[in-house]
Parts: C-alpha cells; structure tokens; sequence
C-alpha cells in the first residue's frame, strides 16, 4: 500500500487495515504488527500508527492488551474490570445500544436464604426486594441478571422506568447515594429453561455467571446480582501484574483481590473488607 497526499496518514492506515479485517484476510484474535513493524512498514511515525489504531480501537474492530499489542477482535464486546461500571456503562464504546426489559419487581420472602441475609447485612429482617431483568443491546438479550436489595433500596428505586435507566443513575443521580465498589464472583454456568427462554438460546447453553455485592458508604450493601452473560456477546479481560511490580504502585493502580476460590467460600469472599 502507498500513502497518497491529501488524506491524513493515520485515516489511510486505519482504512487499510479496516479492509484486511473487513475481507478476512486478519482473522478474528489474530495478532496485529506491533507499532514499530507498523511504522516501518508506511515510513510514519509510530503517533500516526497509534492514531491508526486507536481509531479501530474505538470502532471494536481490534482490541489491546498492553505489553501484548493489538489484536483482531472477535465482534464481541470486551469489557475490563478494573473499574466498577453498570450495564449501559460496560456497553459504552461498543457500538450497541443498552436498554432493559423488566421480568419482575416485588418484595419476596428470603426466609432461610442465609446467603441474602449475609450479603445485603440485613440478618435480622427476613423480605428483600427482587428484580428480574433481560439486558439489551441493540434490543436483542446479551444477558438476564436478578437483583435482590434490602427494602430501603429497593423502595428508591420503585416507580422509575429501568427499562432504560439503571439502578446506580437514580441512586447517584436522584438520592445522592454514591456506589464505592463491587465485590465480584465468576464463574461458568449452564442455561436452564427459564434462562434459555429470556435469552433466546437452547437449554444448556454454555454461560458466563457473575455475582456482585455493591457497596456504598459505610460498606452498607446497595445489592446483591447474579448476573448471566451469553458468552457470544459479551467477554471480560483483566490486566494482571506480577507482584514485585504491584510493590512499585499505588493501591489505585492494581486490581487487588482477585482470586480464585472454593465454591462454599463465597460468603467469606463476599464479606471480606476489599476497601482501598
């Protein structure tokens, strides 16, 4: 390929690039040139390369890993979890538009249910609030997620439309309660009816579960969710370090706690103290 006069170098190999991945001649998680072999190969700088890239970035046609460098993406959406984000906000950047349907929302007993009571620290009282919800992109089911959350929540929320709005916009927005962090479970799950009939995939199908606390001020539990991912949409990466290069940074520039666990540990995970 030659670079004409006339049109930004970064838009003419942004273009071409688009069209090797576009014809197929990249495939999906195929690895890129890295930046040097990119600018060598145009005679450009590596600023004009990494314009280049960031455009595709932005268009979910590649994706980075650092110290890695890019790759072809696979058109699902990847989200990280190194910042605490709600559904329209893991959505943001991908080319799809959040939205929400509403299964169910109530009050339900969780009598005996010893690991709500512990989650959402309200041991003493034995009704929660619950909700059901298909998520959305592009108004087609990416994942089916159930909230339970003590009355107090629960009754802030009651009356406004989720179907395009999320609980932390009317918490923050409207009550001034702030969302501190999360505390997360994952682990792989299967699609039993009722999940394969909201997602509108066959029984069994393979799924991405993941369990959140969210916790504002005071370590107070906002909520309990378990959520389920079709693992053909949606996937998440982590950027691990090992630990001497954790020991040169601050608190806020690592993911700590991020570890596997035993099943029947789940409480202690969910109830350890992560604050930063």
């Amino acid at each position: 390929m030659e670079l004409k006069d006339g049109i930004p170098l970064h838009t003419q190999i942004s273009d071409w690039l688009r069209e090797q991945i576009e014809s197929g001649a990249l495939e999906p998680n195929e690895k890129l040139l890295s930046e040097n072999e990119l600018s060598k190969k145009f005679d450009v700088s590596r600023v004009t390369v990494r314009k280049a890239l960031q455009t595709l970035d932005n268009e979910q046609l590649i994706y980075r890993c650092q110290g890695l460098g890019s790759f072809v993406s696979d058109q699902r959406t990847h989200r990280s979890f190194t910042q605490l984000n709600d559904f329209a906000e893991e959505l943001e950047g991908s080319g799809m538009e959040a939205g929400s349907q509403v299964i169910s929302f109530g009050h339900e007993s969780i009598e005996g249910r010893n690991d709500l009571l512990s989650y959402l620290g309200i041991q003493n009282k034995q009704i929660a609030v619950k909700l059901e919800r298909v998520r959305l992109g592009n108004g087609e089911p990416v994942a089916f997620d159930v909230t339970w959350m003590p009355l107090f929540y629960g009754q802030l929320i009651e009356g406004y439309d989720l179907t395009d709005t999320t609980i932390f916009k009317i918490l923050e927005n409207e009550f001034e309660i702030p969302i501190e962090r999360g505390c997360y479970r994952i682990e792989a799950a299967l699609a039993d009816r009722e999940l394969a009939e909201h997602l509108l995939i066959e029984v069994h199908t393979p799924l991405l579960q993941i369990s959140r606390i969210t916790y504002t001020i005071g370590d107070k539990p906002v909520y309990f969710q378990q959520r389920y991912y079709r693992n053909d949409k949606i996937v998440f990466e982590l950027m691990a370090k090992r630990r001497q290069a954790i020991g040169r940074e601050s608190d806020e520039e690592h993911l700590r706690d991020f570890q596997p666990v035993l099943k029947e540990q789940s409480p202690q995970l969910f109830n350890r103290n992560t604050n930063r």
